[in-house]
């Protein structure tokens, strides 16, 4: 399977809606957190330069390329979903007495759980770098700011169904913390939503 960074929007969708078992919900969640991070990079460029705005330029210019670093990571990790969870398919066809299945599930299920905590991760901080920005961006594009926090969250949420459907292949101490840690990222990622919503209406 190609990039899904390489693909158009088009066949992005194509292959989202096709009878395929990648890419799948890990992939969209990436993919909504990166368009969250690419429209928080809009707001700040619209920002940039604005003499209203003058005081907050160093802060402005220094979320840039954290907006940007976290939009690209997503994006790999897009793809990284949906290898992993290709894998996991893949064995899960295999008899399970298969060597192959025997070395490789273990690693396979627990890439299966590490990467939609990533997004999950990685998203949570774009939303702790939104709340700064919502009180010193364009006054236009609070919505657009707002639309972010909410496709962040979102993506988090949606992280979370990800991570559930694989606890099952973790032992039982890690099924217990994994499941504790997106728990608190889950909590967290909504009282950020929250609070940049909040100040952007």
């Amino acid at each position: 399977m190609s990039s899904l960074s390489g693909q158009s929007v088009t066949d992005f969708l194509s292959s989202i809606a096709a009878k395929s078992p990648t890419p799948g919900g890990g992939a969209v969640a990436s993919v909504i957190g990166a368009l969250g991070a690419a429209l928080a990079q809009m707001v700040v460029n619209y920002s940039v330069g604005k003499k209203a705005l003058i005081e907050f330029e160093p802060a402005l210019r220094a979320a840039l390329p954290r907006l940007e670093i976290a939009r690209r990571l997503l994006l790999e990790l897009a793809d990284e979903d949906a290898a992993a969870y290709g894998l996991v398919n893949e064995l899960s066809r295999l008899p399970e007495g298969d060597p192959r299945r025997c070395a490789e599930w273990a690693d396979a299920m627990r890439a299966s759980v590490q990467v939609p905590m990533s997004v999950a991760a990685t998203c949570v901080e774009l939303l702790r770098s939104f709340e700064p920005l919502a009180g010193i961006t364009n006054r236009q594009l609070r919505s657009d700011l707002g639309i972010a926090a909410v496709l962040a969250d979102a993506a988090v949420r949606a992280s979370r169904w990800n991570v559930a459907v694989n606890l099952s292949g973790l032992s039982e101490t890690d099924r217990a913390s994994t499941e504790a840690d997106i728990k608190r990222l889950v909590e967290e990622s909504a009282r950020l939503r929250e609070t940049v919503e909040r100040v952007c209406t």
